[in-house]
């Protein structure tokens, strides 16, 4: 029965994704960056015929997706351990010889294929590309088990010089108001995991994206932000990141 749940879950995560909701944006140099929601923290990012997925999950979230459909990725962002990010299935379907795979040292122990990134670690994956590994943690003292400060990770990913802010699992913590400018920026918003909405509102108010993604956000009814940053300068798009 539950193989059966999954195959229909499957069918329809695939239709979902023939009209899965997009956003293009230009880059400085006039380069396209395509994102494609596919759910909860699984982004699809195109761009200068590059495909980089983040938190890539098959059927630990549902609608299960099945990753063997989608391009091979060159580049993979693993934020962390939690099986709603990391996926060693979905890993493999995407993967090839020359994928890059970015994860946290938690992750790399059990994908030993992957490169880790400690908090504050940066590569160059070509002159126009690269990605740094930022802090991601709990401060609610109730739920700093959750994450722990040192162990995850959220990116910055920088193509072409627009500054992508992936924040993983966090709430909204000091180092936001460090980043310096960034462009775009996917902020969580699902207790007790990550932020409640005012946090993500006081994240963002740090950040000063230009675009603004809450993303993982579950049934919190993210609503609230758009509504609390109206005047803010800040675009903020829902898509179904639930």
């Amino acid at each position: 029965m539950r193989r059966i749940l999954i195959t229909l879950s499957v069918i329809l995560s695939n239709l979902s994704y023939m009209v899965a909701q997009s956003d293009t944006f230009t880059t400085p140099g006039g380069k396209s960056v395509k994102f494609t929601c596919i759910k909860h923290a699984s982004i699809r990012i195109e761009y200068d015929g590059l495909e980089i997925q983040v938190d890539p999950v098959g059927e630990a979230v549902l609608p299960a997706t099945d990753y063997s459909l989608l391009p091979k990725a060159n580049i993979i962002l693993v934020t962390h351990e939690h099986r709603d990010h990391f996926d060693r299935e979905a890993l493999t379907m995407l993967r090839t010889a020359s994928t890059a795979i970015y994860t946290n040292r938690a992750v790399h122990r059990d994908f030993r294929s992957s490169i880790p990134l400690a908090n504050g670690d940066s590569v160059q994956y070509r002159p126009d590309i690269s990605v740094r590994a930022v802090p991601a943690y709990n401060t609610t003292p109730d739920h700093l088990q959750y994450h722990p400060q040192g162990r995850d990770n959220g990116y910055i990913l920088t193509l072409d010089s627009m500054r992508i802010y992936i924040a993983g699992d966090t709430e909204d913590i000091p180092e936001m108001s460090e980043l310096g400018p960034i462009d775009i920026a996917f902020l969580p918003c699902n207790q007790p995991y990550t932020m409640t909405p005012e946090q993500l509102v006081n994240a963002a108010k740090a950040i000063k994206p230009r675009v603004l993604f809450p993303y993982h956000y579950s049934d919190t009814p993210v609503g609230r932000v758009k509504l609390m940053l109206t005047g803010s300068g800040i675009d903020v798009r829902i898509r179904n990141y639930q």
